[in-house]
């Protein structure tokens, strides 16, 4: 048995039918059974709750022999409580249910010199101390920023050109789309021969900075398209204007200003265990439509 948490979500929902095709028994926690794809309903055990909440754990893990773990955003909440705190009860539950293992959604940056200040990645990190705590043979998915993040800024490359962040327009870094995760996560998922407890860097196929980006959208997308560093300062504003929680704002501009001084770039790359989405081939299938689509129709998303 395999329990997918988060199966509604950007990875989750891409990993659940790689994991029904290969005709694995699958369980799932979801708060809200609706928004399960109408085809996989029938095909999925459903446990209906909050992964973080101890209960809803200890009846969808019993008799699981691996979990996909990923912490749901949740910005009004430190940092600790985010990560940390709501994965104790699964971590006290993946003991006293024997789960063999465990596939965890992370991020890039441990052994890194930024990696003790760098915000939510922090968070992330002591995340998966948790999880390696409990007994269970873990591998932590650390991750980049993703290409799927563009997608916020589809009302702006459509009506303005223009897309934002924070890090040095030169700077690169790696990119992946979130399709590659759930493709490295099921591998893990379904050939459990490895134990103990590691990182496995997902990557994409090349580093590329915000110019890159610029450059290449501006090729898929037949119109120039420029990018704007947007200061922390602004960020924080921004941020702090939407009545999020001012610790998980704090940081959130550490890990910006940790990505912009390298902390995604201390991992060697290797081959990637699994398919490696290049980043003009993500803008044709998944960003140009999203930026074509009218007003209504982004709205609708």
């Amino acid at each position: 048995m395999i329990v997918i948490t988060g199966p509604t979500g950007n990875i989750g929902r891409r990993l659940l039918p790689l994991l029904i095709e290969a005709a694995q028994e699958v369980r799932v926690v979801v708060r809200d059974p609706d928004r399960l794809p109408e085809a996989v309903r029938g095909r999925v055990e459903v446990v209906t709750g909050s992964h973080g909440d101890a209960a809803t754990a200890e009846r969808a893990f019993t008799g699981a022999d691996a979990v996909f773990w990923l912490v749901p955003p949740d910005a009004s909440r430190t940092p600790d409580e985010a990560y940390s705190g709501f994965t104790r009860p699964a971590a006290r539950a993946f003991a006293a249910c024997g789960v063999g293992h465990v596939v965890g959604v992370s991020a890039l940056g441990r052994g890194t010199p930024h990696a003790a200040r760098a915000g939510l990645v922090t968070a992330s990190l002591a995340m998966d101390d948790l999880i390696a705590g409990s007994g269970v043979a873990y591998r932590a998915l650390a991750s980049p920023s993703f290409f799927e993040n563009l997608l916020e800024e589809a009302d702006s490359i459509r009506e303005d050109g223009v897309f934002t962040d924070t890090v040095a327009a030169d700077r690169p870094a790696p990119l992946v789309a979130v399709a590659d995760i759930a493709a490295v996560a099921a591998g893990l998922l379904l050939d459990r021969s490895w134990s103990g407890v590691g990182s496995v860097p997902v990557l994409g196929p090349q580093d590329l900075s915000p110019d890159d980006l610029a450059r290449i959208m501006s090729e898929e997308l037949g119109r120039p398209i420029r990018y704007r560093r947007q200061p922390l300062d602004e960020l924080r504003s921004a941020m702090l204007g939407y009545g999020l929680n001012e610790t998980f704002v704090e940081a959130m501009v550490d890990m910006k200003r940790a990505k912009d001084q390298g902390l995604d770039s201390g991992v060697d790359r290797a081959p990637q265990a699994g398919p490696a989405t290049g980043f003009a081939q993500w803008c044709a299938q998944t960003l140009k439509p999203a930026v074509l689509a009218t007003p209504e129709a982004a709205d609708a998303r």
